[in-house]
């Protein structure tokens, strides 16, 4: 396996290093108008329009041009341009003189650099880099996110959320409006690749106009433009399809990509294990709560144990789901919309798993084994109403949200040979309003006002019945069920103003505000006695604690937008005031900190296309209600939780460095990042582990936590196989501390991660594609004699053929290998296929699908963190195949 990899490196390599053989070469130095050298300006030789070679003078201003061994030596031409100086171009005719240049001084503007011959379109303009859709599409791709995977430069996870050149998109935007916000799959799922014309790629990115290089933004977005005729007429494609076992699969849309008016919206519903709620993931949440400083509490109950296999969704989800999904922006008049996102999801999930734990420890391993028969029922409302006017001098946002999720799952559960069922009950309401006001004065200096308010609830109730360990929850005495029910009330509000002050050079920005948390943790564990009477389990397993905390902040920043030098420092003063208390447990305490936390960041521009990116910030957290709760509180059927301690503060440090290569005439894209996280706590998480119960509990202590990392992504499109090859590779170490039945355990964790992947437009009837994901992890503690290693390959591939212009032919398969060093190799194979013929006069398709032709209906699954190993059993829908009909509108 080693072998091939390195064999495929090699290849990968090799190809990237044949595109490069040239002959001769050119010299020659750039200069401006006073005889200055400069640097980083963009050399090209072309033969008429056609760009021949490309390259960039170094910062003393001198250049070499190599020019391509089978080039003609008549006709050609050296141009040159750079940012602030006017375009220059001469004929080459003597191959031994060198060709300098002295510029003029003229627009600010990056010139356009486009390339347009028999190869891939491909156009780059300032912070802006523009994919030509039909030059990496299929005649078998349906919808865009199946061009979007192609694109060389741009990875697309599992779940859909895309990266360029090893950095998170936060955004799609579609037709230059943000009509969805990070719920992007919406759109990579729906729109059909014929309608767009370009896939760009926003570096940057600084959406708000009165913000343009005043505050510098590092972060990337999608834009997706479409053809003319899609700008006028409403697009669709309709979609029902039927087949067994018992299967169907309906989707519904009507989209608008109109200047003044987008739309996506649509209704879906199968059984064929496509999660639709997919659709509504959210790709920055984390970032977006971190930006408003609001710690939402988490779900606290749950059924069981085990998570999700590590496959594609639909290999394993047994699932009967409906959404209805309504997204519509309106252009009210210049630079003012209105959107509305609504939407509403039903599903019944099944599941079926055994599982068995090994924790290793001095006094040797535990183990205990579960198996579950899981049905959830999750019905999820949302809507959110956004007003927006985004112009030079002024900016005004306002967006509404509510949620209502109601989930109810019910699980048959066997654990270590004793049986139980359990019901489990969740209702969580979250609504907030954001307000966001920017005005900038006549001398240029700009105000800005914020305000956020949320309100959330989610009571949670689970019961066991029969009644789990009754000399633990019953005094010995046998009863009918276990009840847990918990709620965390929490209202939150955030409010600042600022001023900036923006010069040639830099922009000062000075901030005031507050933020208030209020909350309740209200909790109960309880023993339903068989005569229905409800007794508590102890004197310790009630919650009635009340938390406040209000922050008083102050700041500065400044942010160095510079073409070459792109900086901002955060200077963050905030005073917190918390309070907290149970009288149950005679708990009454106050905690007041004062907390600095600075961070830096930015790009240094090496070239035109290189940059160096880098990063530290320094910061103070403080716990949450969640940390300081005494009552006991029964998470699933095996986890018992309390706390002991004071209130969790976390000193973290990160430093980031990386690197950015990109040479887009070539298609050619590079990155290298490396991270250090240094962490230390006051608490320490301590387990009592049993074959039967976990019990957990919060200690004063010490505890740190160190993670050393570095990753890197290459990605090249070779023109002459019009192929894209890529590869990657990660590393990460990691060493933290725990405290397992009185031990204390100090573990060191290292995961190694490569891979490798083709995406081949052979011909115009033949494409295919092959990934390959290796995967490492090895886990040892200097108090554990045994240490443990999982290894894991995953490989994907998929190839297409059509042999008509109207018929097409797809396989494709996924194959999975694990290997644990105490246990027996694991290998899954999954194969489908797919047959479509095209009715072009009716602009209607037929494609017929067949699903895991293998039939495999269980999978295994091993994971490994810190002295844990879990082995995973899941039962797995089996072979099916389904008939679809789509109509194109």
């Amino acid at each position: 396996m080693r072998a091939a990899i390195k064999y495929l490196v090699v290849c990968l390599w090799c190809t990237m290093a044949s595109a490069a053989c040239l002959g001769q070469s050119i010299t020659g130095t750039v200069t401006d108008s006073l005889g200055k050298k400069v640097g980083f300006a963009s050399i090209t030789l072309k033969s008429g329009n056609v760009i021949l070679a490309y390259t960039t003078t170094s910062d003393k201003g001198l250049y070499t041009l190599a020019i391509p061994a089978d080039a003609a030596k008549t006709g050609l031409s050296v141009e040159v341009s750079c940012v602030g100086f006017k375009k220059q171009s001469r004929a080459l005719t003597d191959l031994t003189t060198p060709v300098n240049f002295k510029l003029s001084a003229g627009s600010k503007l990056l010139n356009e650099v486009t390339i347009k011959n028999s190869r891939p379109h491909l156009k780059v303009s300032g912070d802006t880099l523009s994919y030509k859709a039909s030059d990496f599409s299929s005649p078998q791709d349906r919808v865009i996110g199946d061009v979007i995977k192609k694109l060389p430069g741009v990875t697309v996870a599992n779940d859909g959320k895309i990266s360029y050149n090893g950095k998170a998109i936060t955004t799609v935007n579609i037709g230059g409006d943000n009509l969805l916000d990070d719920k992007y799959n919406i759109a990579t799922n729906s729109i059909p690749n014929k309608a767009v014309d370009q896939v760009q790629i926003l570096e940057n990115n600084q959406p708000i106009k009165a913000l343009k290089d005043k505050v510098v933004s590092d972060d990337v977005a999608m834009n997706l433009t479409f053809k003319p005729e899609a700008k006028v007429h409403m697009v669709g494609q309709e979609s029902v399809g039927a087949g067994v076992p018992g299967k169907y699969d309906l989707d519904l849309n009507a989209m608008a990509f109109k200047d003044k008016y987008k739309a996506i919206n649509y209704l879906k519903g199968n059984n064929t294990g496509y999660d639709v709620k997919y659709d509504l993931t959210s790709f920055n949440m984390s970032s977006y709560l971190s930006r408003l400083d609001n710690d939402k509490p988490n779900t606290v109950l749950s059924l069981g144990t085990a998570g999700d296999p590590d496959l594609p969704r639909n290999r394993y989800l047994f699932n009967q789901s409906g959404i209805i999904n309504l997204n519509n922006l309106y252009h009210l008049k210049k630079d003012v919309t209105v959107k509305a996102n609504l939407s509403y999801l039903h599903d019944t999930q099944n599941q079926t798993y055994e599982k068995l734990t090994e924790l290793y420890s001095t006094n040797g391993t535990i183990r205990y084994s579960e198996l579950q028969q899981n049905k959830r029922q999750p019905d999820l409302f949302h809507s959110q109403i956004t007003l927006n006017e985004n112009k030079d001098k002024y900016y005004l946002n306002n967006t509404f949200i509510a949620d209502y999720n109601h989930n109810t799952a019910t699980s048959g559960l066997k654990t270590n040979g004793v049986s139980a069922g359990q019901v489990f009950k969740d209702n969580a309401f979250d609504v907030s309003n954001e307000f966001n006001l920017i005005y900038t004065t006549k001398s240029n200096k700009i105000y800005e006002l914020y305000s956020y308010l949320n309100y959330m609830s989610e009571p949670e109730t689970r019961s066991i019945e029969p009644g789990l360990t009754p000399i633990l929850f019953n005094k010995g005495v046998a009863y009918s069920n276990l009840l847990q029910t918990t709620n965390i009330p929490t209202w939150f509000t955030n409010n600042y103003v600022s001023y900036k002050i923006p010069t040639d050079f830099f922009t000062q920005s000075y901030k005031v505000g507050f933020s208030v948390q209020s909350q309740t943790l209200q909790s109960s564990l309880d023993a339903v006695q068989y005569n229905n009477s409800i007794t508590a389990t102890s004197d310790s397993s009630i919650n009635n604690l009340d938390w406040n905390r209000t922050k008083l902040y102050a700041g500065a920043s400044y942010d160095i937008p510079g073409k070459k030098l792109k900086m901002t420092i955060d200077l963050p003063l905030s005073l917190q005031l918390l309070s907290y208390s149970d009288g149950l447990y005679k708990l009454d305490r106050s905690v007041n900190r004062l907390y600095f936390n600075p961070r830096v960041s930015g790009k240094y521009q090496t070239g035109i296309e290189n940059y160096i990116s880098y990063g530290y910030s320094f910061r103070n957290d403080i716990g949450n209600i969640q940390d300081v709760y005494h009552g006991y509180i029964l998470k699933n059927y095996r986890s018992l939780s309390t706390n002991n301690a004071d209130l969790t503060e976390r000193q973290t440090q990160n430093a980031s460095l990386g690197f950015n290569y990109r040479k887009a005439i070539t298609l050619f894209f590079f990155g290298v990042n490396a991270g250090y996280t240094h962490s230390v706590a006051n608490n320490i998480s301590s387990s009592v582990v049993t074959p039967t119960l976990t019990q957990r509990i919060v200690l004063s202590f010490e505890n740190g936590y160190d993670s050393w990392q570095i990753s890197s992504s290459i990605s090249k499109y070779n023109f002459s196989l019009r192929t894209t090859f890529s590869a990657g590779a990660a590393w990460q170490t990691t060493r933290s501390n725990q405290i397992q039945n009185g031990i204390i355990l100090p573990y060191n964790t290292v995961a190694t991660t490569l891979n490798g992947g083709v995406e081949s437009k052979v011909s115009d009837k033949v494409n295919f594609s092959y990934k390959a994901y290796l995967t490492q992890t090895t886990s040892k503690s200097s108090a554990v004699t045994t240490s443990s290693k999982v290894e894991q390959l995953q490989q994907q591939g998929a190839i297409n053929y059509a042999p008509l212009n109207n018929l097409f032919f797809k396989l494709s398969g996924d194959h999975y290998f694990s290997h644990q060093n105490q246990g027996n190799d694991l290998k899954y194979f999954f194969a489908d296929a797919s047959a479509k013929y095209k009715l072009n006069k009716i602009k209607t398709d037929l494609e017929l699908v067949a699903n895991n032709l293998f039939d495999t209906r269980t999978y295994s699954a091993l994971y490994l963190s810190a002295n844990t190993f879990t082995s995973n059993t899941y039962t797995i829908p089996g072979r099916l195949f389904i008939l679809k009909a789509s109509f194109n509108l």
